[in-house]
C-alpha cells in the first residue's frame, strides 16, 4: 500500500474527536499527515496549523471533519491543492462541493476514514 499524504481538515487536540483519532490512525498506518484546524495545537506529534498548505505540497487525500455549513470558505483552497480525492466523513456530506470536485477531476468519496483504515482500504 502506498503512503498517502493526507490533509485532515477540522483537526483538533481534543482526543475524543474523530479528526484527532483519524490523525493517530493515519500515522499508525504510515501516512504522512498535515493537520488544519481553527486553533493551533498538536495531535499525536503533528502540528495543527491554521493556514492551509500551499499548492506546492503534494496532497493525495483531503479528509473532511467540518460540517457542510463550514466548508464553503475552503472549497477553492482544497481544489487548488489538486488532491486525488476528498473524503466526506459522516456528517460532512455536501452535494454542492462534491459536484465542484467532480468538475475539477477530483474524486469525492462519502466514507469514513477510520473504517477505510480499519479495512486496509484507505
Amino acid at each position: 500500500m502506498k503512503n498517502k499524504k493526507t490533509l485532515v481538515v477540522g483537526a483538533t487536540e481534543k482526543t475524543d474527536r474523530y479528526a484527532n483519532i483519524a490523525i493517530q490512525r493515519l500515522l499508525q498506518a504510515g501516512h504522512p499527515v498535515y493537520a488544519f484546524g481553527n486553533r493551533e495545537g498538536e495531535a499525536h506529534g503533528v502540528s495543527i496549523k491554521t493556514v492551509f498548505p500551499d499548492t506546492s505540497e503534494s496532497i493525495d487525500t483531503v479528509t473532511l471533519y467540518l460540517s457542510e455549513k463550514y466548508q464553503k470558505e475552503y472549497y477553492q483552497k482544497i481544489i487548488d491543492l489538486k488532491p486525488k480525492r476528498v473524503i466526506f466523513n459522516p456528517g460532512t456530506e455536501n452535494r454542492e462541493f462534491e459536484q465542484l470536485l467532480a468538475s475539477s477531476n477530483i474524486e469525492a468519496e462519502v466514507a469514513c476514514t477510520l473504517v477505510l483504515l480499519s479495512m486496509n482500504a484507505y
